[in-house]
């Protein structure tokens, strides 16, 4: 027995410290069961397989904005530091793929961030979820986030702070859903929370209540409207269509 990032980085010919990077950002496998622990014991021979990250895809910029197709498992402040003088006007979640904005200068940045605020951006996403949705449901229900280490979020109906879900069914295959989901307002993990509440956890989303193990939280930014812009990323293959 072995601690798992030694035994990823004999195996990758990489250094201790890299391996146990690839573990904390949730790229590293054992068959399908991602390896969650740097420093869990695992058997001498265990075989390791590590997801690859895409290339960030740039979908549009001018001397304002860019828009940036952000790939699962990647984080947002990670775009942002590679793209000199650029500001995150909004964040992803890291398994959370799709359209993420930045800003250029500060006239611009403060200006989005207003209507961000003022709640005048139209975000769309896709998602799988658990069980089937059947019809359109709405979730209005105030999101209370914790902070304290990895950040968690749950309804909390006196103290969270106020959040609109609106949830559209589009496929089913098996006991998955796949749903159209609108938000006006952009709480911490606002639709894995309000997913999970009506019974209905984003596949992948062991957090939140999802039984289904997956490479990642099947969600993705699809659309965003701000201002005069709107961009859309197209959706990736495991988006598209369920496995």
């Amino acid at each position: 027995m072995e601690k798992a990032y030694k035994l990823l980085a004999q195996q990758a010919q990489i250094s201790n410290a890299k391996a146990k990077e690839l573990i904390d950002r949730g790229l590293v496998f054992v068959g399908e069961k991602k390896v969650k622990i740097a420093r869990a014991d695992l058997p001498d021979d265990t075989s390791f397989r590590i997801i690859e990250i895409p290339k960030v895809q740039i979908l549009f910029e001018d001397e304002h904005i860019i828009a940036v197709n952000k790939p699962a498992q990647m984080d947002s402040y990670d775009i942002q530091e590679g793209i000199a003088g650029s500001e995150l006007l909004h964040r992803l979640d890291r398994e959370t793929s799709g359209v993420l904005l930045l800003g250029k200068h500060r006239e611009f940045i403060e200006e989005a961030i207003k209507e961000f605020k003022n709640r005048r951006v139209k975000k769309e996403y896709i998602a799988w979820v658990e069980g089937i949705v059947y019809e359109e449901i709405e979730i209005d229900a105030p999101i209370l986030t914790i902070k304290k280490g990895k950040a968690f979020s749950r309804i909390d109906m006196v103290r969270g702070k106020p959040a609109h879900t609106k949830v559209k069914p589009m496929e089913v295959q098996g006991k998955k859903s796949k749903v159209s989901i609108e938000i006006t307002t952009g709480r911490t993990h606002q639709i894995r929370v309000h997913l999970a509440s009506i019974g209905h956890p984003v596949v992948g989303d062991e957090q939140y209540g999802s039984f289904t193990k997956n490479q990642r939280i099947l969600l993705h930014s699809k659309k965003i409207a701000l201002l005069d812009y709107s961009f859309e990323a197209a959706e990736p293959k495991d988006i598209l269509r369920y496995k």
